[in-house]
């Protein structure tokens, strides 16, 4: 299954800042031990090795499985790939490129990391790179992805594959409820459908909707922040004064707490995009809301049960007119790394119209990178293998509007994460409260109550 993940910025966050990253680098220095020396392997009889720090899902394993193609083409230059779960990928090339180690020369990082870390000099500019190579055209790129991997103006990491959200939804069970879904659905439309649909009090085994609920910043929060924004929340109002106990904020996590426990899968607090997407495939669920990732699942006859049976309508809304996440897989180069020109030529290669097409020929197009190029949704061939979805993920990517995400003005960036270093620990915290609203252990307003002391103490650091 296609693992999903976060969200968006573009562009320094106003206020001041504490150098929470690097401490949080500093931090984690020792999980770096096991990949330490990694770097250090170098020009042995003219050839030189890359090393590659990528996160282990199943569009990085084809990469792996194309790139003997790349050291056939570029006999100089061989790759080391250091393959990680999510959660120690970031932890370990956070603590790497922050603490200047020199493990990697070419890292995996996201949307949410890059401005950030290219504001702290951490990366390599790309955009000499990309402007002397011929034919890799920086342009194709759709606007709001390339927006996403640059600081003041330039690239410092390139897309592998972008993504957004969007309502997955059983036609079938639509039709023979007399449903039709709305092509802009909005929450409460959605939340009657789920209502309508959970057969579940009748004998029957179908939840009316899957919403995680699975503690983590890139996971419970991911969806739960773009249904706060559409419902006029916001994390913090532009003094940072926090406002999680606003009636806004409220309103959505009572919204989402209640239709996840009224109408989720059982075990809904423990539901991550993992779980919500075995439930979906296998038929159990009528609606399910996540990643655009998970459309090439869905209709994948080796994992799905429900192909032919799947609809793709936009992220529903309340009061903003869209509220899909944006989110990028992408590859930089730290400062530290010695093999610039190598770490691009493999940067370049893997991230380039010409692999994209290589993926679709040899691998199948379903399979080919989403999200990152427009040529991607020029081609017939892309259109052909993914045309139940493609033109929603792309207009999702497109109008993903992470420079103002709610309707109120606020001082960070993103969509479905604030881009703050804070914030991979202030959401993890703030999901723990409401997976355990959830779970029925405390009351929405319980959690909100915790959750605002939390955001109060990082808001009042950048106040400072």
């Amino acid at each position: 299954m296609r693992r999903p993940t976060t969200g968006r910025p573009a562009g320094p966050a106003r206020g001041r800042r504490r150098p929470a990253l690097a401490l949080f680098a500093t931090a984690l220095l020792a999980l770096v031990a096991g990949c330490s020396g990694a770097g250090a392997l170098g020009a042995e009889d003219g050839v030189e090795t890359v090393t590659v720090a990528i996160v282990s899902n199943p569009q990085m394993e084809d990469a792996i499985t194309l790139s003997p193609e790349f050291e056939r083409e570029n006999p100089g230059i061989r790759l080391r790939f250091v393959t990680l779960s999510e959660n120690e990928a970031r932890a370990k090339i956070t603590a790497s490129v922050a603490t200047g180690g020199g493990e990697f020369d070419v890292v995996m990082i996201s949307n949410y990391e890059t401005p950030q870390w290219a504001q702290n000099g951490w990366l390599t500019d790309l955009e000499p790179l990309m402007a002397r190579t011929p034919g890799y055209d920086r342009d194709d790129f759709l606007p709001t992805v390339r927006d996403a991997l640059s600081y003041e103006g330039r690239m410092y990491s390139v897309p592998f594959y972008a993504e957004s959200s969007f309502l997955m939804y059983r036609t079938d069970l639509f039709a023979q409820a007399g449903l039709t879904m709305p092509p802009q659905p909005t929450w409460p439309q959605v939340a009657d459908a789920a209502a309508r649909l959970d057969d579940r009090a009748r004998g029957g085994n179908t939840a009316g909707i899957c919403l995680r609920g699975k503690p983590g910043w890139g996971e419970m929060m991911a969806p739960f922040n773009t249904v706060v924004n559409t419902f006029g929340g916001r994390w913090y109002d532009p003094q940072w004064n926090a406002q999680l106990t606003s009636p806004q904020f409220e309103q959505a996590t009572q919204f989402y707490v209640d239709l996840a426990r009224a109408h989720g899968i059982a075990g809904g607090s423990q539901a991550g995009f993992s779980e919500c997407g075995t439930a979906f495939s296998q038929g159990n669920v009528a609606m399910w809301y996540d990643s655009t990732s998970a459309a090439g699942t869905v209709i994948n006859p080796e994992d799905s049960k429900v192909v032919g049976k799947v609809g793709f309508v936009p992220a529903p809304v309340v009061a903003t007119p869209s509220s899909g996440w944006l989110y990028s897989w992408s590859l930089a180069i730290p400062k530290t790394s010695p093999r610039v020109d190598a770490a691009w030529k493999f940067m370049s290669w893997m991230t380039s119209k010409q692999y994209i097409q290589r993926v679709g020929n040899e691998l199948g197009w379903e399979s080919a990178p989403p999200g990152s190029r427009t040529s991607t949704y020029e081609s017939p061939q892309y259109q052909q293998a993914a045309g139940a979805f493609a033109n929603t993920v792309r207009d999702a990517i497109v109008r993903a509007n992470p420079q103002q995400p709610t309707v109120e003005p606020v001082p960070y960036q993103g969509v479905q994460f604030l881009r703050i270093p804070e914030f991979q620990d202030l959401g993890t915290r703030v999901s723990q409260q409401l997976s355990a609203a959830i779970a029925g252990q405390i009351t929405p307003a319980e959690a909100l109550e915790q959750s605002q002391e939390y955001a109060t103490t990082v808001g009042e650091s950048y106040q400072r």
